[in-house]
């Protein structure tokens, strides 16, 4: 076709040449021609337009008054540079224990009787929601309302506690605590049963009803980066896992971990291991929380995501004496309590921590830990308790601290201790 067009423009050309002369160029004769434009329009009308890009003939090239160009008009330029590669990213948060005291599950109780938590995490939600995988320390069981609700020492909260965590944004719960099993066998299969009812998507870990569902190992995908959550406890507050089910509670022991995290190794790129360990109320980790993080190191774990001993401790980078490497963040304290002791450390308790962790992958297919820390946290209760929500230290103020009831129980409490404390344990993260 472009052969068959061509052809007949060379025959308009010599047409317009016998009807103007050839002293005129082709553009003056376009200009004071009709019987020239008559022609050109009929012979356009009876053949296909070319493409702008399509070239005519050096010989019969009509002049132009434009200047030359080595580009057609209408053509496309590629670049011959391949786009450079942009690691893929998963951004993870984690909070410590939701550790329901009496008083914030009265917190939550509204005038028709039923319950509603939301109020308890709404300052952080932007902060959890933000997040491609955001994870939870559900310290204590949600065993049904048949057993009473109960505070210290054995716990039991409302279910309407499941819905809010997945309201604000949680996408996997770890269960495995020391107070699993505080209201026995059917407080795990009442628990477990409503978070399967109401949110299947919702990935509930540490806990199990079967032992085919504790063998699954949980992996999140995202972005071609496989990352395995495993959840342990150092026990269960002296209350028996049944012997027939020793499935039903993650319970620390070597030969359980160093299998679970063979076998994650084998199905994701990037092992993350969640224990509820070490010594309460103490800032720094314990000799054994040592020896269990480098033993968890050296069996493949290559994040810790510590809970349990209810205030902060610090995050480092272990190597072990096999020359392993991995992050640890020892505790993260709780997310929110009201506990009703007094004295000094109680203000401690109060400040929590949210890990932050960006996970790449590089494009020889490494995963690895790109950047890490952690956001301070403060749970304020309020004057007469009745109102006890979460914030991020930036929004906590001294006069909120002033007439807090925890001011009263432990007169260290403050911003600006909260702030010395968060120093002393994180400094600068490195």
């Amino acid at each position: 076709m472009k052969k068959r067009v061509k052809n007949i423009t060379v025959v308009v050309l010599a047409l317009m040449l016998v009807i103007c002369g050839c002293g005129k160029d082709a553009q003056t004769m376009a200009g004071n021609s009709t019987s020239t434009q008559d022609a050109v329009s009929q012979v356009q009308s009876n053949s296909e337009q070319y493409s702008s890009g399509e070239e005519v003939p050096e010989s019969r090239e009509p002049q132009s008054d434009m200047p030359e160009s080595s580009e057609q008009p209408g053509s496309e330029q590629f670049s011959s540079e391949p786009e450079p590669f942009v690691e893929p990213e998963v951004d993870l948060i984690m909070v410590g224990d939701v550790l329901m005291h009496m008083r914030v599950t009265n917190s939550g109780k509204q005038a028709d009787g039923s319950y509603n938590f939301d109020r308890l995490f709404e300052p952080t939600k932007e902060m959890v929601e933000e997040a491609d995988l955001a994870i939870v320390n559900q310290e204590v069981i949600m065993g049904g309302a048949e057993f009473g609700y109960s505070g210290y020492p054995r716990f039991n909260a409302p279910y309407a506690l499941a819905d809010s965590l997945v309201n604000t944004g949680f996408d996997v719960v770890l269960h495995a605590t020391n107070h699993t099993m505080d209201k026995g066998e059917e407080g795990v299969l009442n628990c477990l049963n409503y978070w399967e009812t109401n949110f299947p998507e919702t990935a509930v870990i540490g806990m199990y009803d079967s032992q085919e569902e504790r063998d699954q190992i949980y992996v999140y995908e995202q972005d071609g980066i496989r990352i395995a959550i495993l959840n342990y406890t150092y026990g269960t507050n002296g209350i028996a896992v049944p012997e027939d089910k020793p499935y039903m509670v993650n319970i620390m022991k070597e030969s359980l971990i160093k299998a679970d995290i063979q076998k994650a190794k084998e199905i994701a790129d990037f092992v993350i291991v969640c224990p509820h360990w070490g010594t309460e109320y103490v800032h720094e980790p314990s000799k054994w929380q040592r020896v269990w993080g480098e033993f968890m190191i050296d069996s493949g774990a290559d994040l810790i995501l510590g809970t349990h001993p209810h205030v902060i401790e610090p995050v480092e980078w272990v190597e072990t004496e096999k020359g392993n490497k991995g992050l640890v963040y020892w505790s993260l304290g709780n997310y929110i309590n009201s506990t009703a002791s007094e004295g000094e450390g109680v203000a401690d308790r109060m400040l929590g921590a949210m890990a932050t962790v960006t996970i790449a992958k590089t494009e020889d297919g490494e995963v690895y830990i790109k950047e890490y820390g952690a956001e301070p946290l403060v749970t304020y209760v309020s004057g007469n308790g009745k109102t006890i929500v979460t914030y991020p230290m930036e929004e906590f103020t001294e006069d909120m601290a002033n007439e807090s009831s925890t001011k009263k129980k432990d007169p260290n409490f403050s911003l600006e201790y909260c702030e010395q404390v968060w120093e002393q344990v994180f400094g600068e993260i490195e």
